[in-house]
């Protein structure tokens, strides 16, 4: 026997005592988790191997390759630089507890290419990071854990083309990021969310929620509204929601909540519980573009002037199929789009709606907005104005619009009763709303 076959046996006697290892050249530029004693298809658990195997790899700049099968382990710490794959369809880490993975004070941490499981316990996420950058999870397929797939705080990092089912809160959850990339992952039957961009104060966060579908959402949290959504934007600035496809949420496809500068623009959004887009409470500067609406209590609602939302454009969208009522919410009334300040509403198309098919306003809340060249049919009223006598309703617009109704075209509303059927006819008694333009 040669004394070079002797050395390397030596040095993966080393690798497996996880000792210090010099001559790591002899691996390239990867090492097998084997080598280190890590098994796969065993109920042993390969925490202790695993993790001297991960901290090696770190340190040597390698990356750490996992055999196919089943491997239990779990409470895992990756630092910066590791780099860790499995065999694609092939290889499955398992936790014996709540966390497969945390990652923390890291930069540039790549995990791809295997199944991630996790059962009950005190843990946030399957997968947790925080305070790193360039953290990066692809082509993984996540499962259970008692709260989120992948729990992210203080960081950046990219999910792309990953896998979530079944996670009783969300698939994705994150605080106080540094811009979450999120695209091309399929979400399934979670608890209350699919993706939630959550800030503990409102401030900049400039994530990107885009090409992901999404579907089956529950609030098992209840409530009236901050579960049951596809798409969660709290106090999160700067966000774009774009080209999702959303379906069967309890709630909403796309909530934004006290956010500025938002886009919600060219999703797909399928039989949503309450209101398919939703942009509410202290909102600025919401943009929701070309998006699908087809099923839903509300399709899109642009609300809550009395608690600062406002500044909002609602074009080029297909809005269709509202239900009747809302299961989970009763007070959702059904309305295509409902827009209550500083907001342009044009070129939507609007039909199908056994109520209203564009709302401007609800009692005094409404201030400077326009509703033009939308195309609205199969609808109650057309186009409903709030015109209470209040002096803090600001002026409406309306012109160009084609519309087909049941009852009336354009119509001026005390709240919700009506007391003008005719806006045009009656524009002299209303100074505030200038009607001009329309057919129907």
């Amino acid at each position: 026997m040669s004394q070079s076959i002797l050395t390397r046996r030596h040095v993966l006697g080393g690798l497996a005592a996880g000792l210090a290892l010099p001559a790591f050249a002899l691996f390239g530029r990867s090492v097998r988790a084997a080598e280190f004693g890590v098994i796969a298809d065993t109920e042993a658990d390969q925490s202790g191997a695993l993790q001297a195997a991960l901290d090696a790899a770190r340190t040597h700049g390698v990356t750490l390759e996992l055999p196919a099968g089943r491997i239990v382990a779990g409470d895992l710490s990756a630092g910066t630089g590791l780099r860790l794959v499995g065999q694609p369809g092939r290889t499955v880490l398992a936790a014996p507890g709540p966390r497969v993975l945390r990652i923390e004070d890291a930069e540039g941490v790549v995990i791809e290419d295997m199944g991630l499981e996790a059962g009950d316990g005190d843990a946030s996420g399957v997968v947790e990071i925080g305070r790193s950058e360039g953290v990066v999870l692809r082509s993984c397929r996540l499962r259970g854990g008692p709260r989120n797939g992948v729990a992210i705080h203080d960081a950046a990092a990219r999910i792309v083309d990953c896998d979530f089912s079944g996670h009783p809160n969300a698939a994705i959850h994150t605080m106080d990021g540094r811009g979450l990339f999120v695209r091309g992952n399929t979400i399934a039957r979670c608890g209350n969310a699919g993706v939630q961009i959550w800030r503990s104060a409102s401030g900049p966060d400039g994530s990107i929620v885009s090409g992901n579908r999404i579907s089956a959402i529950d609030w098992v949290g209840g409530g009236n509204g901050q579960n049951g959504n596809g798409v969660n934007v709290y106090r999160a600035d700067g966000v774009i929601v774009a080209d999702n496809h959303i379906a069967d949420c309890a709630f909403t496809a796309v909530r934004v909540n006290t956010a500025r500068n938002t886009q919600v623009r060219g999703n797909t959004c399928l039989n949503s519980g309450e209101v398919a887009i939703f942009s509410e409470f202290g909102f600025s500067g919401s943009v929701i573009a070309d998006n699908i609406v087809d099923g839903a209590a509300t399709g899109i609602d642009i609300t809550n002037l009395d608690t600062g939302g406002r500044v909002a454009t609602c074009t080029g969208n297909i809005v269709r199929n509202i239900f009747p009522r809302s299961a989970v919410n009763p007070d959702t009334r059904p309305v295509g789009i409902y827009a209550e300040a500083e907001t342009v509403v044009a070129n939507n198309v609007v039909e199908t709606v056994p109520g209203v098919g564009i709302a401007l306003g609800y009692g005094p809340f409404l201030r400077d907005v326009t509703a033009s060249g939308n195309v609205v049919s199969d609808v109650d009223i057309g186009i409903a104005v709030s015109v209470v006598d209040d002096a803090r309703v600001g002026r409406a617009l309306v012109s160009g619009n084609v519309i087909a109704a049941r009852q009336h075209a354009i119509a001026g509303l005390e709240w919700e009763r009506v007391v003008s059927d005719d806006l045009a006819r009656d524009a002299a008694k209303f100074p505030k709303v200038t009607v001009a333009g329309n057919a129907g």
